[in-house]
This record gives structure tokens, sequence and C-alpha cells, in this order.
């Protein structure tokens, strides 16, 4: 696709760009906020605040191959390059229009921001679950009914029961742990919910064992 220019990335033929007007760089245009920084939500920062991974549990969260998802929470994030990025996608045609040409992310570039796998075995379960009894294998506890909604568990409650080992803390106590540390990051981060406070418990059965957790995709 041609394009305008070195200083104008907008292609030559628009017919294309259909959601225009509803695109996001319009409205920073047509508003006060065009000489702001976007800012989007990180509930990952925030659960990172209330929970700092203790250095016991860090070899469960390595073998389940998440330690690089825990390390993008200490990451500073170029905001002035994200409203940029954000001002050149467009939803027609899922690529950023750059001088350069167009770009996308692939899932490669997923993998290797993220340290996950992408050919792997493929991730399957169900959503019919026993919480008080998969809570209290897994996990070690059985959420209060507040801190649950329906099959989701609030990550503040994963906090408050499982952030703070015993110094004394057998091996089993520190997979629990580490369990709920994992799934309090795929709430906040991988699989955030518009508030990034519950995690569904969908995604516990698979932390049963962290080995086998590292072959999935």
């Amino acid at each position: 696709m041609a394009f305008r220019g070195l200083h104008d990335a907008d292609p030559l033929d628009t017919s294309v760009l259909v959601l225009q007007d509803r695109h996001s760089p319009t409205w920073l245009t047509q508003s006060r906020y065009f000489q702001e920084v976007l800012h989007p939500r990180r509930q990952m920062r925030a659960f990172l605040s209330m929970w700092r991974m203790d250095p016991r549990i860090r070899l469960y969260v390595i073998r389940a191959g998440f330690y690089g998802i825990y390390r993008l929470g200490h990451i500073i994030i170029d905001w002035p390059l994200i409203t940029c990025l954000v001002e050149r996608w467009r939803p027609e045609t899922h690529t950023f229009y750059v001088p350069v040409g167009e770009m996308t992310i692939m899932l490669q570039d997923v993998a290797i921001i993220l340290g996950l796998r992408i050919d792997g075995a493929t991730v399957t379960g169900t959503c019919v679950l026993d919480v008080a009894g998969l809570c209290g294998e897994l996990l070690g506890v059985i959420p209060p009914d507040e801190a649950l909604r329906v099959s989701a568990i609030s990550i503040r409650c994963l906090c408050q029961q499982l952030s703070t080992p015993a110094p004394d803390a057998d091996e089993v106590a520190l997979q629990r742990s580490a369990r709920g540390f994992i799934l309090a990051l795929i709430g906040s981060f991988l699989f955030a919910d518009k508030k990034g406070v519950h995690v569904h418990l969908c995604f516990l059965p698979l932390l049963r064992d962290f080995m086998q957790r590292s072959s999935y995709s």
C-alpha cells in the first residue's frame, strides 16, 4: 500500500479505512487530550505492589514458565511511544501505519516479549468447578463467599492468604503460594478483566504440575 510521505504515514488510498470517524486518533485530535500522553491502566503494577514474590517460590514460577511475565511488571514503559502507536493503529487492517510501511504484532513477538511457549500442548479444561475442593487442594485455603464471583476469585484474597509463607513452610506450602502467585499474574496481566480484581479459577487445575505446565502452548 502506498503512503503519503515520511512525515505522514496515512495511506494514499483511504477507502479501506471505513472506521476512521470512530478511530482513537480522531478522538485524540478533537479533544483536549491531544496534548497529553496516554497512560493505560496497569493492573499488574497494582498486584506487584501488594504481593512481593517470596524468593522461595521463584523456582516454581520459573518452572511453570511465568517468570518472564513477572519481570515485565518491573519494566519502565515508554508512554509517549505507546501513544504514538495508538495513533498509528488501524482496526480495519489490524496493522500499524508507519512511514516505512505496515507493521503488525506476530505470535513470535508475543513469545519473545512474554517468554511463553507457542508450540506446546493445547490448553484445554472446564469452567465447571468444585471451587471449595479445588482451592483447598491446590491453594490450601477455602476462599470466603465475598471473595468469589461465580468461579472467579479475588486477587486481593489470594494476596492476603498466600503472599507470606511461613518461615518454616514446607514444599507443599511453597507450591501452593506459587500457584496463587501465578494465578494472580494471569488475572492481572494475561487475562485481566475490566477492573483487574478477579481471576477465573479455570486456570488453577493447569498449575497442578509445574513442569507439565511449562509444556503448554
